[in-house]
C-alpha cells in the first residue's frame, strides 16, 4: 500500500502548507503540523482510496482531498481527545501530545483549525467534480458530528449511562464508515455497498483499541495504557475480558473481509484488512491470553 501512503502524504502536505500563508500565527502552524506528522497508520485514508481504486477512481485529487479531510478530522479528534479535560494523555504515536508541547489553548485551536482545513482541503479538491461535492460532504460531516459521529462518541463518555455497542459504532465506527463510503463517492459509485465494510473494520479497530489499551504496553503503542480502567470508560475489554475480547475482534475481522462488495480491488482490500489486523492484535496475543486464562 506504499502508493496509497505516498498519495495521503502528498495531499496532506498541500492541505497543511495552505494554511501556512507569511503572517500566519506560527506557533500554531508548528502545533498543527505536530497533530498530522507525528505518526499514525493513516488506515482511514488508506480505506478512502482503496476503496476509490476499487470503484474507478476516475476522479483522483477528489478522492485524495476525501482521504485528507478524513486523516485532518481524525487528526483534530485525538487533539482534543488528549486534552486535560478528557484523557489527559502525556504522549500520542510515540511522541508528546499536541498540548503537552505547544500548551493547552494552541492544542484546542489547533484541533479546531484541522477541522477547517478538512473541508477546505475537501473544497478545494472538487473544482473538477463539483457535482460530488455535497454528498462527499454530508457523508463525512455525518460521520464526525451529531447525532452519531466521533464528536457524539467522545459526549457518550460525559453521561452517567451510555450502551458500549452505541459509544463505539460512533466514536470509531462512523469514521470508518465514512471513509470507505467517501471513496466510492469520489470515485461516482453508489455509497451504499461499502457502509457495511467500513461498519466492520469500524467496530473491530474500536475492539482491537480496547484490547490494547488493557494488554500492550505504552512503548508498543505510543500512548498511555490502562486509561479505560482509570477513566471508568467503557471498554469491550473490560466487559467481556481479553480473551473473550481477542475472539470477538477475530470474528469481527472475518465479517470484515466478507463484507467487502464485489470489485476489482476485492483482493487487495483484503490484504489491507489483513494487514492492519495482524498490526494490531497480533496473533501471538490470543496464545499468549488463552495461557493466561487457563
Amino acid at each position: 500500500m506504499e502508493h496509497l501512503l505516498r498519495r495521503i502524504q502528498a495531499a496532506l502536505d498541500s492541505a497543511v502548507a495552505a494554511g501556512e500563508a507569511q503572517g500566519c500565527p506560527p506557533a500554531l502552524a508548528l502545533a498543527i503540523r505536530h497533530a498530522v506528522f507525528s505518526g499514525g497508520a493513516r488506515i482511514r485514508p488508506q480505506l478512502c482510496l482503496a476503496v476509490a481504486l476499487a470503484c474507478g477512481d476516475d476522479r483522483p485529487e477528489l478522492a485524495d482531498g476525501a482521504a485528507a479531510a478524513i486523516e485532518l478530522l481524525h487528526c483534530a479528534s485525538l487533539v482534543h481527545d488528549d486534552l486535560p479535560a478528557f484523557d489527559d494523555a502525556a504522549t500520542r504515536r510515540g511522541a508528546p501530545t499536541v498540548h503537552r508541547l505547544h500548551g493547552e489553548r494552541l492544542a484546542i485551536l489547533a484541533g479546531d483549525a484541522l477541522i477547517v482545513c478538512a473541508f477546505q482541503s475537501l473544497a478545494r479538491a472538487a473544482v473538477r467534480a463539483p457535482e460530488r461535492l455535497a454528498p462527499i460532504l454530508e457523508t463525512i460531516g455525518r460521520g464526525v458530528g451529531m447525532p452519531f459521529g466521533i464528536v457524539a462518541g467522545q459526549a457518550w463518555e460525559c453521561e452517567p449511562q451510555v450502551d458500549l455497542a452505541d459509544y463505539q459504532r460512533a466514536k470509531t465506527g462512523s469514521l470508518f464508515a465514512a471513509a470507505t463510503m467517501a471513496g466510492a463517492q469520489a470515485a461516482g459509485s453508489d455509497p451504499a455497498p461499502w457502509r457495511a465494510f467500513g461498519d466492520w473494520l469500524g467496530e473491530a479497530y474500536q475492539v482491537a483499541d480496547d484490547i490494547r489499551d488493557a494488554a500492550a504496553d505504552a512503548e508498543m503503542i505510543g500512548k498511555p495504557t490502562g486509561r479505560d480502567v482509570a477513566l471508568g470508560r467503557p471498554s469491550m475489554a473490560r466487559e467481556l475480558g481479553v480473551p473473550e475480547a481477542i475472539r470477538r475482534f477475530d470474528r469481527l475481522v472475518a465479517g470484515t473481509a466478507a463484507a467487502i462488495p464485489s470489485c476489482r480491488g476485492a483482493a487487495q482490500l483484503r490484504a489491507l484488512v489483513t494487514t492492519e489486523s495482524e498490526r494490531l492484535v497480533p496473533k501471538t496475543w490470543a496464545r499468549r491470553s488463552d495461557r493466561i486464562a487457563a
